[in-house]
């Protein structure tokens, strides 16, 4: 109620109508509506990618990233536990490294509840689910200390990065591992592109969980967004266009009507 103490009656009407349009995306897809998500490659290539360390009898390394619990690291986990359901019924082999002692507890239950929704519970050992470091360039050294000991055939690094995202991708592309990452801040984005084979950019990574998930309430809400974003979208070419009219012929139209209102109170 706070946000939209200031407001005026349109931008309240506005907001009601975005939630109106989210809440209906998600209605329909729960009563078995086909929303359409748009392929994301870094996404498609994670089986690839899984496929690939499976077929060369090889360890995956997994990187969620700098962040204590946050909607980046949540995030990152919700696609780390696609990773390890498919690893897990190839027998493959995964290896996460955490930057915090908060995320590290989180993330061994994430490993473990996913190897058990695979139905390998015997998948999960509570070792291959490390913490590194809380400082950032011991956190970068000690995980390429473990892609080059265990000889990782494919990265994952999805999370909140910063400078070390250099050391890590070049050092794993070096050591011929097939590399995906994904990161929300536009600022590491070409570091990524440089140095990986799959790169999730901007929204993309925020999509994830409804892309690789197909579940219906995720998959609506974000259906339901991308729709009021076009809305904002065609909004703001609406008032462009109207304030362009206005500051050209609108003051001949105004300057007329208010003419012909005095000519008629005359009359």
């Amino acid at each position: 109620m706070g946000s939209l103490e200031h407001a005026n009656p349109f931008m309240t009407a506005l907001f009601c109508v975005m939630c109106a349009i989210i809440v209906g995306s998600v209605v329909l897809a729960q009563r078995g509506r086909k929303m359409t998500i748009r392929r994301i490659p870094g996404l498609s290539a994670i089986e690839e990618a899984i496929g690939r360390a499976t077929e060369m009898g090889k360890p995956i390394f997994f990187s969620p990233g700098l962040s204590d619990i946050s909607i980046v690291s949540l995030q990152a986990l919700a696609i780390l536990a696609y990773v390890v359901k498919l690893a897990a019924l190839q027998a493959t082999r995964i290896i996460v490294a955490t930057a915090s002692s908060v995320l590290l507890p989180v993330a061994e239950e994430t490993v473990r509840e996913a190897c058990v929704a695979a139905g390998r519970p015997d998948a999960y050992h509570q070792e291959d689910v490390r913490f590194v470091s809380g400082e950032q360039f011991s956190y970068a050294l000690g995980s390429v200390g473990i892609m080059a000991r265990d000889q990782c055939a494919t990265n994952f690094f999805f999370g909140q990065f910063y400078a070390e995202a250099l050391i890590l991708t070049e050092n794993g592309r070096a050591l011929g591992a097939l590399q995906v990452a994904g990161c929300p801040d536009p600022t590491q984005i070409p570091f990524f592109i440089a140095t990986c084979d799959y790169v999730v950019i901007g929204d993309e990574y925020y999509a994830a969980s409804a892309y690789l998930t197909q579940e219906p309430t995720l998959t609506g809400s974000l259906v339901g967004q991308d729709i009021v974003k076009a809305l904002i979208i065609a909004l703001l070419l609406l008032g462009v266009g109207l304030a362009t009219w206005y500051g050209t012929a609108g003051n001949e139209a105004h300057n007329f009507l208010l003419r012909w209102l005095a000519t008629g109170a005359q009359g």
